[in-house]
């Protein structure tokens, strides 16, 4: 097999990564901007939930209702067009999340995690471990993700 047969072969093999990171990308997409348009629909609602963790002063509980939300919709249509900085924004989140889940449960509480706005009440306080889950899996697809972008472009480059 020659050189060049050896590297068409390569990039014909390497279609499966980009694809897929795409498609992760997407899926992540999607569930930002669900989850924001979610929480905006009731964000008074989404306020009692931010308040039930007891991190913040309530002067920033209802602004943080309305930001966040909102972060989270430009962030997932942002990820659907590759519009620059849509990616670390959401890990960010992710991150923070990640964090308050980490604190509620360390704490024991028994409250709604919030993650896609207010939940049904006999569902809503059996959820900060799989949000937790949930939150890590999603970081691990945002890793994924960049991974994917970092052989799309050095193979391109060859």
């Amino acid at each position: 097999m020659t050189d060049k047969e050896k590297g068409s072969r390569q990039l014909e093999g390497g279609r499966f990564f980009p694809a897929m990171g795409c498609a992760v990308r997407w899926m992540l997409a999607g569930i930002f901007v669900y989850s924001g348009a979610v929480k905006l629909v009731d964000p008074s609602r989404f306020a009692e939930i931010i308040a039930g963790f007891g991190l913040l002063p309530e002067a920033f509980i209802s602004p943080l209702a309305v930001l966040l939300p909102v972060v989270e919709l430009v962030a997932g249509v942002g990820l659907v067009f590759s519009l620059r900085g849509s990616l670390p924004t959401i890990a960010l989140m992710l991150l923070m999340f990640i964090a308050v889940l980490l604190y509620g449960i360390h704490l024991g509480l028994d409250i709604d995690c919030g993650c896609f706005g207010p939940e049904d009440p006999e569902q809503a306080y059996k959820g900060l471990k799989a949000a937790l889950v949930r939150d890590v899996l999603m970081m691990v697809a945002v890793l994924f993700v960049y991974w994917s972008r970092g052989r799309t472009r050095r193979r391109s480059v060859v």
